[in-house]
């Protein structure tokens, strides 16, 4: 399945002809796929807030005796037409399917990095994947990262991309890798760094690199690059719109929390923005663009759902009144 979105992504690319414009409609496309579980969830999530109260009152008045408190929560659920579970069985089927197109991403994204470290190990220059201001998408989107792939980042690259690429490269490029002492059977970042190093044109690169100071923080230090990826606006995007989200998940109807509960929610609406700050300046600039795309589609999707569960509610209300009028006749 890994295998199959990730043929997904560079198909899209093989038509569009830039990563970073496939990448968007990649993530829109997987949206709108489990949108209707989304759909689903949150309609069972918002029919369970409109009878908290009735809940409430339940757990008041049969909250020391838990057999009849059940039978009583069963009996309202029916009544409803309210399965507490069917909330999250959709979240739970669509976690997979994100799974696996992450799984994907970094798939295409190890791919590409290893292809682009090869040429220019091999001939002296790197094709970059550039998008709008960023340079390379496969490096972060940041002015503490530069182009080109260090140590680190390509040693994260797994045994199996790296075969997988050297399958695909041509006779020309499979005879120089010879040359330097790599075949099929030894080819890694741990085998192709320490030769790139030694490359004219990698030593190029750290010369721009660190034209500029180090940044000196309380625990450690950051090389500011004078050729950087990119300016830090991507993780910023994604912070400001993964608050976004929680704000407008903020203004749904929330259960009421018991009397010195701590209000999990106000965290959650500012601990998943850091968080997303902290992963998407780390992780590189394809992954953090998909980020900011989700996001922005979850954000509109709210919006479009809360309208209709609004209209939703207005013709439920609208026939209840009815039937209380016809009741009354």
């Amino acid at each position: 399945m890994n295998q199959f979105f990730a043929n997904i992504l560079t198909g899209i690319n093989s038509l569009i002809g830039n990563y970073g414009w496939s990448m968007i409609i990649f993530t829109v496309l997987i949206k709108l796929l489990i949108s209707p579980l989304d759909y689903k969830s949150r309609k069972s999530m918002r029919r369970i807030q409109d009878i908290q109260p009735m809940i409430t009152k339940l757990q008041q008045k049969y909250g020391d005796d838990k057999e009849k408190l059940n039978r009583k929560m069963s009996e309202l659920y029916r009544k409803e037409g309210v399965n507490p579970m069917s909330g999250c069985l959709p979240m739970l089927l669509s976690m997979p399917l994100l799974f696996i197109m992450f799984a994907a991403m970094r798939m295409v994204a190890n791919t590409e990095l290893a292809k682009q470290t090869i040429d220019l190990l091999v001939n002296g220059v790197q094709n970059n994947e550039g998008w709008l201001w960023i340079k390379n998408l496969w490096m972060p989107d940041s002015p503490f990262f530069g182009i080109v792939a260090d140590q680190t980042n390509l040693t994260q690259i797994p045994a199996d991309i790296w075969a997988k690429v050297f399958a695909s490269l041509d006779e020309a490029t499979v005879t120089a890798l010879s040359g330097l002492g790599i075949d099929a059977a030894n080819i890694s970042g741990a085998t192709i760094f320490p030769l790139l190093a030694e490359t004219e044109a990698y030593k190029a690169e750290i010369a721009l690199w660190h034209e500029l100071p180090k940044l000196n923080l309380l625990i450690t230090q950051m090389s500011i690059y004078a050729k950087p990826n990119g300016w830090f606006l991507l993780p910023l995007l994604a912070c400001g719109t993964q608050f976004l989200m929680s704000a407008t998940t903020q203004q749904q109807p929330a259960q009421p929390k018991a009397e010195g509960q701590p209000n999990t929610g106000a965290v959650m609406k500012y601990f998943f923005p850091v968080f997303s700050l902290i992963i998407c300046s780390s992780s590189n600039a394809a992954f953090a663009l998909y980020w900011v795309v989700s996001n922005l589609f979850a954000w509109a999707e709210q919006l479009v759902f809360n309208m209709m569960f609004k209209a939703q509610d207005q013709k439920r209300n609208a026939g209840n009144a009815v039937k209380e009028e016809d009741s009354i006749k």
